[in-house]
C-alpha cells in the first residue's frame, strides 16, 4: 500500500528517541515521491501540541522544535483540506459510537474516506481501526 493515515502518535515517534520503533522508523524511510501519507487538517496542531508540551518539560529545546517541524515540512504529507460538514457529521458520530475524541474520530474518517490504512502507536485506535477493517501499520 502506497498510500496511507499518519496520525500524531506515529509521528512524534520520529522526534522521540525514546518512543521510536523499527517499524516507526522504517515508515519514515518508506516516505519517498512514491509513497505518500495523509493526515486530517488536526494533525499540524496536535504535533505543535505536543512539541509545546515537550517544551515546558525540557524534553526537547525550541531549536530542536523547530528543526523537527522543518523536517516534516519535507516530507510527503498531505494535510486533507476537506473539512465539509457532511465530513464533520461522520467525525461526530464515530467518536459517539466508539467514545472517542474527534481528533482521533478525524483519523479513522480519513482512512475509512479514502480507503486508506492507519499509521498509529495509538492502542485505541488501533483496536478501533480493526473493529472497521481498517488495515494498521504499526
Amino acid at each position: 500500500m502506497k498510500e496511507f493515515v499518519l496520525d500524531c502518535s506515529a509521528t512524534m515517534a520520529w522526534c522521540f528517541s525514546d518512543e521510536a520503533t523499527r517499524e516507526t522508523e522504517d515508515l519514515l524511510d518508506s516516505l519517498t515521491s512514491d509513497r505518500r501519507a495523509y493526515a486530517p487538517s488536526v494533525w499540524p496542531l496536535e504535533v505543535a501540541n505536543v512539541l509545546l508540551v515537550a517544551e515546558g518539560r525540557d524534553r526537547i529545546s525550541q531549536r530542536d522544535a523547530t528543526r523537527f517541524l522543518t523536517l516534516l515540512w519535507t516530507l510527503p504529507i498531505t494535510i486533507d483540506p476537506e473539512i465539509t460538514p457532511l465530513i464533520v457529521q461522520s467525525i461526530l458520530n464515530l467518536g459517539r459510537v466508539h467514545q472517542i475524541s474527534a481528533y482521533d474520530a478525524a483519523y479513522l474518517e480519513l482512512a475509512i474516506r479514502k480507503g486508506l490504512a492507519i499509521a498509529t502507536l495509538d492502542n485505541k485506535l488501533k483496536k478501533l481501526a480493526k473493529v472497521l477493517k481498517i488495515p494498521c501499520l504499526l
